[in-house]
């Protein structure tokens, strides 16, 4: 019961700041390719975004890694260390794909399994608009895939980190060869009223 609380305080801080502020969360997440800043959209994705600030304000994706690079699709990370050992996560968020966002150049959404409802720390930026990756209904092939926010700055190093070269290690396709490290995640003070 006090970890919903905890959640929910969270959730309602997020949103309370956009009310009064009028701007978006935004997340600069330093790596060691160059810096990436993101916008989150609370409004449209509240549970998945107080998840992400969560992860973010425990530290949880500093020295993580992005272990699966696309050129051309898309860029995950988030779950992995340097030694792509799995870190341990919160508990998954509920699937928010069907809140209108699509799976476009530049916007960030979260990673699952097959189960819709399994998304919990790991992330992949868009590089291309991804159609296919858009909720269509809420069937476990239809449910899709939840944007919660969008690359504002640094999509050239998104693309940067794209086109790394890439070998496999155990069952994972497509990791870069040299590990490109996710530094530090940290939540920008609010810019204040627009």
């Amino acid at each position: 019961m006090a970890f919903i609380m905890k959640r929910l305080l969270l959730l309602l801080l997020a949103l309370l700041a956009f009310a009064v502020h009028g701007a978006n969360p935004v997340v600069e997440m330093r790596t060691s390719m160059g810096t990436v800043v993101l916008e989150l959209y609370p409004d449209k994705a509240p549970r998945t975004v107080e998840n992400f600030l969560a992860h973010v304000r425990d530290g949880f994706y500093d020295g993580t890694v992005f272990h699966r690079v696309i050129d051309g699709f898309m860029v995950q990370g988030g779950g992995f260390d340097k030694a792509m050992k799995e870190k341990p996560t919160r508990p998954p968020v509920q699937n928010e794909a069907g809140n209108g966002l699509a799976n476009e150049r530049g916007t960030i959404a979260m990673a699952r399994t097959s189960d819709p409802h399994s998304a919990s720390a790991q992330f992949f930026i868009n590089l291309k608009d991804n159609d296919f990756l858009n909720f269509r209904d809420s069937t476990p092939r239809g449910f899709g895939y939840c944007v919660f926010g969008k690359v504002s700055k640094g999509m050239e190093v998104v693309q940067a980190i794209a086109r790394v070269p890439k070998t496999s290690v155990g069952m994972h396709d497509d990791v870069p060869r040299t590990p490109v490290v996710i530094e530090a995640a940290r939540l920008l003070p609010a810019a204040g009223p627009r």
